[in-house]
């Protein structure tokens, strides 16, 4: 699936939901060392869980993330 990101520098994520589970996440733009962090960190993870874990988080004084970008794809991706 391929989302396109409101409020953060990076401009879409890629990723792959697998038997409920996070595959393949990539994302365009950002921060490239940090979301490559982030995509390696949730590589194979439970999506109820990488939702839990990433909502909510914010850069600086925005009011979302990357994180938190991915985690709203996640929740539309999976109908949450």
């Amino acid at each position: 699936m391929d989302y396109k990101t409101k409020g953060v520098c990076s401009q879409k994520i890629h990723f792959d939901i697998e038997d409920h589970k996070v595959r393949n996440v990539s994302f365009l733009g950002g921060c490239s060392g940090n979301l490559q962090g982030i995509s390696r960190l949730v590589e194979g993870m439970d999506v109820d869980e990488a939702i839990h874990r990433i909502e909510g988080i914010k850069c600086g004084f925005k009011a979302t993330s990357c994180p938190d970008q991915l985690a709203k794809a996640l929740k539309e991706a999976t109908g949450k």
